[in-house]
């Protein structure tokens, strides 16, 4: 790579990495409905490359952290639900004995930067500990997982004051801001990870009244105004930190990417054109906005239709800094993409999520209940398979669904019963990587309750 690329310097560019939380394709210009408000992102974008199908590598936030910590499937990590998660002791299914907190022994992606010259810094939500009772160099914490300057939140209470900075997204913004200040003769790697917009929903009640008063404003289209002002909070912290970069005289010298861990909270046809959300494997659950931006490599203003997955973070992230990734990562480099040089050659991705998930199990009303399952993309057909159906018979014609992405990106319309052969064939590939990266699997359980199904403890907690 050649110094102009990396704005007039032998050092390798700073990282400055922005994760949001549970943040729609339809919630961010220029991706989605105009009712949210992103001015900041909108600007970014217009500076930078959009990337229309990028993948979180889960439907919740643990696993997705995971793969972009590591770049392994978190099917490998069998890191494969939020922390801690629930057991659903009744449903018909008997869930995996998963990992529920990152390996130690797992290389992080600030481990890996660090080990090449780079200063890391951890600003907001980790949630890959078995508990979020963060201590400074705790095993498991980000202070030992390669961070050299980290502060830790989590969501508030339902009772926060919402106009005192519930969400911190002025604390993460301003100890994000001071890192690079601190650091800006770098490399550095700072990695701003919001825990907005997830629930609780609370924003100023100035701010909510506006979008209210929207014509467009109703929450059943999955334009809520809560949502909507939590969003303009979000682009506003996004914002300054992208203000700060300029005035430290970084933007030459820094690739800035922008990503969500997973889809939106609420309903499926909410989420138009996606359908789908947090917790299931539809479009809408895990496709997701993402924004690159690196002066002097990125073209500005252009837009990637290439499937990506926040697998691929790891690999990319430690070519640029001139490290070798270690084996078993299942990412691939971006750069290719990033540099306009062609394709990644890279024919499925893959997706497994073995639970029950409690915002598909204990909400009415759900058109259709999410239940175990996995998925493969593969061209313009996606396969979704339902282990209920599946584990119980693998012959029956409600064990998987097939999708066209290309002319139904809203999953809309099954072609599993007109394709059969389609779905052999990504049946098996999906089988297949099962077995190739050990991904834990569901099985029948003899404690199978009806009555009970929906329970995510015994005890009903």
């Amino acid at each position: 790579m050649s110094k102009a690329q990396h704005g007039n310097t032998t050092k390798p560019p700073n990282i400055l990495f922005v994760l949001a939380d549970d943040l729609g394709l339809h919630q961010v210009r220029p991706f989605g409905d105009p009712y949210f408000e992103s001015p900041h992102l909108a600007a970014f974008a217009k500076e930078g490359m959009c990337f229309t199908e990028a993948y979180a590598a889960a439907p919740i936030c643990s696993p997705t952290r995971a793969s972009i910590m590591t770049g392994k499937a978190p099917a490998r990590l069998h890191l494969t639900n939020y922390i801690p998660g629930a057991p659903f002791p009744y449903a018909k299914l008997h869930i995996p004995d998963w990992a529920p907190k990152l390996a130690l022994a797992e290389t992080t992606t600030a481990e890996l930067l660090s080990a090449h010259g780079y200063t890391c810094g951890h600003f907001g939500k980790w949630h890959l500990n078995a508990d979020k009772n963060y201590e400074p160099g705790r095993p498991g914490d980000p202070g030992s997982q390669g961070f050299h300057d980290v502060l830790t939140t989590e969501k508030p209470e339902s009772n926060a004051d919402p106009c005192a900075d519930a969400h911190n997204v002025e604390k993460i913004t301003h100890h994000a801001i001071e890192f690079m200040r601190a650091h800006r003769d770098g490399p550095f790697f700072c990695y701003v990870s919001h825990n907005s917009i997830h629930s609780p929903e609370l924003e100023c009640a100035e701010a909510v009244s506006r979008y209210a008063s929207k014509p467009a404003s109703d929450a059943a289209l999955g334009r809520n105004p809560v949502e909507a002002a939590m969003m303009e909070t979000l682009d506003r912290g996004v914002g300054k930190i992208l203000k700060a970069v300029d005035d430290l005289g970084l933007r030459e010298r820094t690739l800035v990417i922008f990503f969500s861990d997973n889809g939106p909270l609420h309903g499926f046809q909410a989420r138009k054109p996606l359908y789908g959300g947090k917790g299931d494997l539809y479009e809408g659950g895990i496709r997701v906005p993402m924004i690159v931006r690196w002066p002097g490599v990125i073209a500005p203003g252009s837009t990637c239709s290439e499937p990506v997955i926040s697998t691929d973070f790891f690999r990319t992230l430690g070519a640029i800094a001139g490290a070798a990734a270690p084996s078993g990562v299942d990412g691939v480099s971006l750069l290719p993409l990033f540099r306009n040089e062609g394709r990644l050659g890279r024919d499925a991705l893959f997706f497994h999520y073995p639970h029950y998930h409690r915002l598909t199990s204990d909400t009415p009303p759900m058109e259709h209940p999410v239940t175990p399952h996995g998925a493969i993309r593969s061209g313009k057909f996606k396969l979704i398979e339902w282990f209920e159906e599946s584990l119980a018979d693998p012959e029956s014609p409600s064990a998987y669904s097939l999708f066209d992405l290309e002319d139904d990106p809203g999953e809309a319309h099954d072609l599993s019963g007109e394709k059969p052969g389609i779905v052999k064939l990504l049946a098996r590939r999906l089988r297949e990587w099962r077995e190739t990266v050990g991904a834990q699997m569901p099985t029948l359980n003899a404690a199978y309750d009806p009555a009970r199904s929906n329970w995510r403890h015994a005890d009903r907690l």
